[in-house]
């Protein structure tokens, strides 16, 4: 096992957002080398001022990736937003586009500097949406377009263990932040006295704490028995209306102004699926493999998200 005070050096992708930015935060603290993968070095020097960081643009992930002990790849447009057809060829194109790269910058790495993990991000919306169902990480895909994303964006890194890398999938739930995705989202409605639950409420919401999601990545990165797919969500999946309700006592606001549908669908128009449906899915593998939830339940991922927003 890697890690126990070996300093690695780690490459990663999407470091300037939601969840890679607190992630190159964690490795820079405790003394790893991390090299940043991105699109615009000039843009994420100015996001990430870590004393020790390494840039390299898409020209250079070759030599980004060449020597490191583990790649982490989390590149991917917001989908949070209205889609228009130009957007969901994005959505789409920016996953899987920049995990081909990273794959084929690995593979093209001599074998004695080639990286020993990639632990790349997918999402539970590959098992599609319901109300009923509960999902492991063997259950099947579904058949809408975000689990066509997913498949695609999957397949694309698994091609890496054609080179011997071992690949962990990271299926991501609603990742719970307070600057940022849904709940930075909802956190001003709620102050303002008018938040609520979005849709029918009965949605199912599969969580994950963002600290949790970055300990978890840190793991798979670190502990070779990590290998193939892992669901990265609490093992309490909450409905959209449980969710709103723990926010509004968090907040001391009521939570009794729902969201109608059709409000959504006007705004964000297909997009709004991303909020308007759900599925229940569980971390069976995760919990499995050993990893330990810091926040299992919604409340005191909320409360902490609260003292750490102040």
């Amino acid at each position: 096992m890697a890690g126990n005070g070996e300093k690695l050096t780690i490459a990663v992708t999407g470091a300037t957002g939601l969840v890679g930015s607190r992630l190159v935060a964690k490795l820079a603290a405790a003394g790893h080398k991390v090299r940043v993968l991105t699109r615009n070095t000039g843009s994420a020097r100015a996001k990430l001022t870590y004393p020790g960081l390494e840039f390299f643009g898409p020209a250079e992930w070759a030599r980004g990736v060449e020597g490191a002990y583990g790649v982490v790849n989390l590149a991917g447009e917001p989908i949070a937003t209205r889609w228009t057809d130009d957007l969901k060829k994005a959505i789409k194109s920016s996953r899987v586009g920049a995990t081909t790269a990273v794959v084929n910058a690995i593979k093209a790495a001599p074998a004695d500097k080639r990286p020993k993990v990639l632990v790349s991000a997918s999402a539970v919306g590959y098992y599609g949406i319901s109300q009923t169902a509960t999902y492991s990480e063997d259950s099947p895909s579904g058949n809408d377009y975000l689990a066509e994303v997913c498949r695609a964006w999957e397949a694309a890194a698994l091609e890496a263990q054609s080179a011997g890398v071992r690949v962990v999938i990271a299926r991501i739930g609603i990742v719970l932040a307070p600057e940022g995705g849904a709940l930075g989202k909802m956190l001003p409605v709620f102050q303002i006295f008018a938040g609520g639950p979005l849709g029918s409420g009965k949605q199912w919401m599969s969580w994950i704490h963002r600290d949790d999601l970055v300990d978890l990545i840190t793991q798979a990165l670190t502990n070779p028995a990590y290998a193939g797919v892992y669901n990265a969500t609490a093992p309490k999946p909450v409905r959209m209306s449980e969710l709103c309700s723990a926010l509004g006592n968090m907040l001391g606001r009521p939570s009794w102004l729902p969201v109608p549908e059709f409000a959504l669908m006007t705004l964000l128009g297909e997009g709004a699926s991303v909020v308007l449906d759900g599925q229940r899915v569980m971390p069976t593998r995760t919990q499995a493999a050993g990893y330990r939830f810091k926040y299992a339940d919604i409340g005191d991922a909320l409360r902490n998200l609260r003292l750490v927003s102040r």
